[in-house]
């Protein structure tokens, strides 16, 4: 099983789109600052997870999610999330 998760950052309230097959461990890494992407935006929070069965569809869709209609997609999905942070 392959995870498409999101997390946001309590600092900045900035998005990380990531990929993993073990989701638990890899926040723990993130808040732990052992992900140089996130170690100065901690604490993060996952806010959307997706499991896929297939690692190359996970990646696809790791990919799509970092693109604009991706980021679209995910603040027209989460949007009573974002609406709280207005």
């Amino acid at each position: 099983m392959q995870y498409v998760y999101i997390l946001q950052s309590s600092a900045d309230d900035n998005l990380y789109v990531g990929c993993t097959s073990d989701l638990r461990k890899r926040l723990l890494l993130h808040n732990a600052g052992k992900v140089q992407a996130t170690k100065n935006r901690r604490p993060m929070k996952v806010i959307y997870y997706e499991a896929l069965m297939n690692k190359k569809d996970a990646f696809e869709r790791e990919k799509f999610l970092k693109t604009g209609w991706g980021r679209t997609y995910i603040r027209r999905v989460m949007k009573n999330h974002f609406s709280q942070k207005i």
